[in-house]
């Protein structure tokens, strides 16, 4: 383990602090210097909040003893001391010091967001230092940027694979086993039942994207619809429920995985939830407003964090996943896995082991295209069912 060094630390900050208060004057991040010593595997970003957390603790316990860093200090050196662990506080907007942060890592999983707008400077350090990237991103629209940076990445040498957790690693993965089963499908619906409790990360995400409604993909181009726009009965081993379009990050990584031009993403909800949806497409100009959004915002971080271990041990995800052809053919299964953010601890530090051991291929990727449609099968409590090929 390598120790801070208390009177280096406090040398290098006088010596940086005209860099450090031009840097993170918006940010309040204070800099940290750290004794390096050789490479450093991994570097955990945004290792303090809820799901960092998680994916930290799941680290630990496979005897990884990560770098863990973000932008805030105190939270920081709170994390990382009573673990024993090397920490170093770095703002996404010093590209410098980002680069400096990953300059000896081969592998960063970021797990700060809303990623539309930090999974592009951590990108940037990746690729300028040659680092593996990985994220927990469920945005379409940051897998699509990444994706047009494939080519960059492939000069590189890096690979991009964002989405290692819940989003998206099981809906990826079963969507490309339909589609191998179906290799004809033109048509691809995807349902999962809903977790219980989000944790602040992932409300203030929603927040930000809940003004430009639904997303699917349409003849290979995604396309904007209404908030809750179509709704059909899903069997999720539960029995028929309804189920409602939302704009989830398969609409962008399932073409990516599986080739089929149309895809729908749906989560099942009550009929009174799906009511209340269609509600707000009348208040999306409100929720345009930046004084609104920081309020909603404000309002989730005086909230829980999370869900508890108590409620995390209770729940499970359900999915489900049908390609379709023109013809009529049909090929459907569904899989049964931990609760979303334990699951997400799980496949997160299982992708990490494979680039880790050297299983990374360069470019853009997502989980099946990297790692294959069984690599969900790899997790504990994972099981997957075959429910027609007709």
């Amino acid at each position: 383990m390598s120790i801070i060094d208390r009177d280096h630390v406090q040398s290098s900050q006088r010596s940086h602090a005209t860099r450090t208060r031009a840097s993170s004057a918006s940010s309040g991040a204070v800099f940290v210097t750290i004794r390096r010593e050789g490479e450093t595997p991994l570097v955990i970003y945004g290792s303090y909040g809820y799901t960092g957390q998680l994916i930290v603790e799941q680290a630990l316990s496979v005897g990884w003893r990560p770098v863990l860093a973000g932008r805030d200090a105190v939270q920081l050196r709170a994390q990382a001391e009573p673990l024993g662990l090397r920490w170093e506080a770095v703002a996404l907007d010093d590209a410098d010091a980002l680069e400096e942060l990953l300059r000896h890592a081969r592998v960063v999983l970021h797990c700060a967001g809303p990623f539309s707008r930090t999974s592009r400077p951590m990108a940037d350090a990746c690729l300028a230092t040659g680092t593996h990237y990985l994220d927990i991103t469920g945005e379409a629209a940051v897998f699509e940027t990444l994706a047009a940076r494939d080519a960059d990445a492939k000069r590189a040498g890096v690979m991009l694979l964002p989405g290692v957790g819940f989003d998206v690693v099981p809906s990826d993965c079963l969507a490309a086993h339909v589609a191998r089963r179906l290799p004809s499908a033109t048509h691809l619906a995807l349902a999962f039942a809903g977790s219980g409790r989000l944790s602040r990360g992932t409300a203030t995400t929603m927040i930000e994207n809940a003004d430009r409604g639904g997303l699917v993909r349409r003849d290979g181009v995604l396309t904007g619809v209404p908030t809750a726009w179509k709704t059909r009965t899903i069997d999720l081993g539960r029995g028929p429920m309804t189920a409602v379009t939302i704009p989830w990050g398969d609409v962008a990584t399932a073409f990516h995985s599986t080739g089929i031009p149309n895809i729908e993403v749906y989560l099942a909800l009550p009929p009174a939830r799906i009511r209340a949806l269609r509600l707000t497409r009348h208040i999306s100009w409100l929720l345009r407003i930046p004084a609104v959004k920081r309020a909603l915002v404000a309002r989730v971080r005086r909230g829980q964090p999370g869900p508890s271990p108590a409620q995390r041990h209770r729940g499970e995800s359900v999915l489900w996943a049908e390609a379709s052809e023109p013809g009529g053919r049909r090929a459907v299964a569904r899989l049964r896995a931990p609760e979303g953010y334990t699951l997400t601890a799980l496949t997160a530090v299982a992708i990490a082991r494979r680039v880790l051991e050297g299983q990374a291929p360069v470019g853009f990727q997502t989980p099946s295209l990297a790692y294959g449609p069984d690599f969900i099968l790899s997790i504990r409590g994972v099981a997957r069912e075959d429910l027609a090929n007709t």
